[in-house]
């Protein structure tokens, strides 16, 4: 018994000493003229279901929830991010080559259809960024339009 109060004080007090390294913090106040929906001039419902549904990890501006403040939760989000970040960048689009951003957009449209993008996991716990069937058509339509 004194054996197991000894592991769970040392837990403890890793648990707590995690929370005195802080991730990095994934958020800027100004939207960049490269950024997607500047380059495209997108419709304001196609802006506003990029920013729900992709920008929280495709962009250089995430909406941080209160667990990404609790370690180990926050280092594993802000990897998340900056792998999705690595993948595609909303916020810098318009710097991309003309053939980069054709193919990035081919991917998109496809992970979208094939309801691999926005992940589950995401979806679950944020229910706001779930695309319905017909915002799901009206994004996957505007970003064929697109495509050369």
């Amino acid at each position: 018994m004194k054996r197991l109060k000894i592991i769970g004080l040392v837990l403890l007090v890793v648990l707590v000493g995690l929370q005195f390294f802080p991730t990095g913090a994934n958020h800027s106040t100004t939207i960049p003229s490269t950024d997607f929906v500047k380059t495209y001039k997108a419709p304001e419902d196609i802006a506003q279901m990029l920013q729900t549904s992709c920008y929280n990890c495709h962009s250089n501006n995430t909406e941080y929830p209160w667990y990404s403040r609790v370690q180990p939760a926050g280092w594993l989000l802000e990897n998340h991010i900056n792998k999705g970040k690595e993948e595609l960048n909303l916020s810098e689009f318009g710097s991309y080559s003309g053939r980069r951003q054709q193919s990035k957009l081919t991917s998109m449209i496809s992970q979208i259809e094939d309801d691999k993008m926005p992940l589950a996991p995401y979806t679950f716990i944020h229910r706001e960024a779930r695309l319905s069937k017909e915002k799901k058509k009206t994004l996957l339509d505007y970003l064929k339009t697109l495509q050369e």
